[in-house]
């Protein structure tokens, strides 16, 4: 399929069938009417709540969690094959959904309400001595909070969260240091149902507080033309030089991230436009995708939404949003800055041509035009950054954006527009409420048999075992045993992401593997700022990372690309996403917010990085003056790899490593070539 030729229904779908979350179910026009009724109330409810009311905690998350299971069983078939189109009328369907279904609906609500309608003094009572009807409202809840996970977002959740279950039940029959004495069912319902350690806990509740209301302002930013302003803007800062188009899918992606937190969402947008510019002047399918894809997942590292994990952090840590904004900012334009020298040196080495002045905006229009759209984010910035909660600087972000939507000519906002965007913000949020309710369970689990210290023990104990042995051999003595033990686990707990991160969502594996990281990389004298990071853009990389690269394939989808050769690509233009997260365990300064922060430290270390990550992204690309030999690619990969380790003494050795490289490619380096004129 020619990129050229897609249309929006066209990239809805593609949409659709790479993210799980975005599979919703075809209804006729009377359920239709019924689900956006609920989803703007949902919308409205969460905006006031937030914003002007105050209702008491479990009550809020019931709410959210009624609104998510009642609205994942009308809009998710239980089987995704089904959603793509309307189903036939039958005796035992709704206007195309199954009464079944709308009995799970109902069932959900009122499993998701029981509890918070129960007077306080009752529940204080039954916390510990659950009733028949508490472990049967609770068993309700769990099973549909299984299955709503299942149908939204894939079966790897829950299929993690029975493993843990069946961990809780039985405790006694585990091996090793992961036996426990062991849970009865109404012991773990009481503990995942009537606490806040379970289903109603920490992940219910920032999605229900914080995450709710910061997509909901990315909807209605990117309406009001935030994100056309954005696109804009990236293709009169990069469109003009070498590969241009690619250039421009960095900076118009980098941008986006400030206000969408989903990669694929990211590579759909602005990949409608950019992939077929990176085609046009000369770039592969493959390459075009794959930048694209790349440069989109940085998006869930990109303040100030970072994805629902910033807002999962300030609960856990008990930091200001600022601060964790802060510590993300360097990390976050490293990942660009391996994009922006890969792309640069793939234009270089093929030849490319920028965009000519016709293809490009005018900087002038585009800012008379769009000015107004940037009021709503300056807005939610200055609330972050003056110390006020996320939940107030969203509200008033919100806020912005409807009156900037209304008074803009260019870009007015209709009150059909806004309810629409109600709706669509609402429903961006439900696949990922339903992920959040089911690691509360995981969570539970944790807490209720501490397995999260022990799986920490185990990888922290395998590690210094490896490390025992690696300390022995010849060279490699050069470390300590804690120093390889540190390295090991940090690799174990690398691929653990990536191999989670395959098949749920990144939020869910970043609460998940937390609780593994966090006790084993302690144990270890690393901060927790640094270990939640750690596992964060872990996380985040499986976007990218085949064997299920969900927001490759989305890319691969719109250049009619090779999926997986493109999820490769991707891997590779996203090398930096897998180095950087090293670089701040070695150097956590580059964090700027962590202890032990100075000035000196954070220079060096992100000078360092910088070398580094450039000279890998040129082993990768094979170029920099001109064409090297696998033995020249092989060698600067493993010099970049000393710039990434911080200290001036070993910056100071890969300088002197890379010299000669440099003076072969000056002495052979090719003629330059000032334009391309593209297919």
């Amino acid at each position: 399929m020619a990129a050229e030729k897609l249309t929006a229904e066209q990239l809805a779908e593609i949409e659709r069938k790479y993210d799980p979350e975005s599979a919703f179910r075809a209804t006729g026009r009377s359920m239709a009417a019924v689900i956006t009724t609920a989803l703007v109330a949902m919308s409205v409810y969460h905006f006031y709540a937030s914003g002007f009311a105050l209702i008491q905690e479990l009550t809020h998350r019931g709410i959210h969690l009624a609104f998510v299971l009642g609205l994942v069983f009308l809009l998710f078939s239980w089987r995704k094959s089904l959603s793509t189109e309307m189903a036939p009328a039958a005796w035992y369907r709704f206007d195309g959904v199954p009464v079944f279904d709308i009995i799970l609906a109902m069932l959900g609500i009122v499993a998701a309400m029981y509890l918070p309608l129960l007077p306080s003094a009752a529940l204080a009572q039954r916390v510990g001595n659950p009733s028949a009807s508490d472990v049967f409202m609770g068993s309700a809840l769990l099973l549909l909070t299984l299955e709503a996970s299942r149908r939204s977002v894939g079966i790897t959740l829950p299929l993690i969260a029975i493993g843990f279950i069946g961990f809780a039940l039985f405790g006694p029959w585990m091996p090793g240091a992961l036996k426990h004495g062991g849970a009865s069912w109404a012991g773990l319902v009481n503990h995942l149902y009537m606490t806040n350690q379970g289903i109603y806990g920490i992940a219910i509740g920032v999605m229900a507080k914080y995450v709710f209301l910061f997509i909901l302002f990315g909807v209605l930013a990117t309406r009001i033309g935030l994100g056309q302003l954005f696109i804009d803007l990236a293709m009169v800062i990069a469109g003009r030089y070498a590969g241009g188009p690619a250039k421009v899918a960095i900076f118009s992606s980098a941008f986006m991230g400030t206000i969408s937190g989903s990669s694929i969402a990211n590579t759909v947008t602005t990949g409608a436009l950019t992939i077929p510019a990176m085609k046009k002047v000369g770039y592969s399918s493959r390459f075009a995708a794959a930048v694209e894809a790349t440069s989109s997942t940085g998006g869930q590292i990109t303040p100030p939404i970072l994805g629902a994990a910033a807002f999962i952090m300030v609960e856990y840590l008990e930091m200001p949003l600022r601060d964790i904004l802060a510590a993300a900012l360097f990390p976050a334009l490293l990942h660009y800055f391996g994009i922006f020298i890969m792309v640069h040196l793939e234009a270089k080495r093929l030849g490319l041509r920028g965009l000519r002045a016709e293809e490009l905006p005018k900087a002038w229009l585009v800012l008379r035009q769009n000015w107004m759209s940037i009021i709503p984010l300056a807005v939610l910035v200055y609330f972050i950054l003056s110390g006020r909660t996320p939940d107030f600087a969203a509200v008033y972000g919100i806020i912005a954006c409807v009156v900037v939507g209304f008074l803009n000519p260019l870009n007015r906002l209709t009150l059909r527009d806004f309810v629409t965007a109600l709706a669509s913000g609402a429903r961006n949020t439900i696949a990922v409420g339903a992920a959040a309710a089911t690691v509360g369970v995981v969570v539970g689990v944790v807490t209720l048999t501490g397995v999260g210290f022990r799986l920490g023990y185990v990888v922290v104990q395998t590690a210094t075992d490896i490390g025992g042995f690696l300390s022995t051999v010849w060279l490699l003595d050069y470390f300590t045993v804690g120093q390889w033990a540190l390295f090991v686990s940090l690799i174990l707990i690398a691929f653990s992401c990536i191999i989670m991160g395959a098949g749920i969502p990144t939020t869910a594996t970043y609460i998940i593997l937390v609780a593994v990281a966090a006790p084993a990389l302690s144990q270890l004298g690393v901060q927790p700022l640094v270990s939640h990071f750690f596992v964060f853009y872990y996380g985040v990389l499986a976007d990218i990372t085949p064997p299920v690269a969900l927001a490759a394939y989305a890319a691969a989808g719109i250049s009619g690309s090779n999926p997986f050769q493109t999820g490769n690509t991707a891997f590779r233009l996203g090398i930096a996403k897998a180095l950087v997260p090293f670089v701040f365990v070695y150097s956590p300064s580059l964090l700027l917010v962590a202890e032990g922060f100075s000035w000196p430290a954070f220079f060096t270390t992100l000078a360092g990085a910088m070398l580094g990550i450039a000279c890998i992204g040129a082993a990768f690309s094979g170029y920099i003056l001109t064409k090297m030999s696998q033995a020249e690619r092989w060698y600067l990969g493993l010099v970049g790899l000393l710039f990434v380790a911080p200290g001036l003494s070993t910056m100071a050795i890969g300088v002197a490593a890379l010299s000669p490289v440099l003076y072969r490619q000056w002495l052979r380096r090719d003629p330059v070539v000032l334009a391309h004129p593209g297919p």
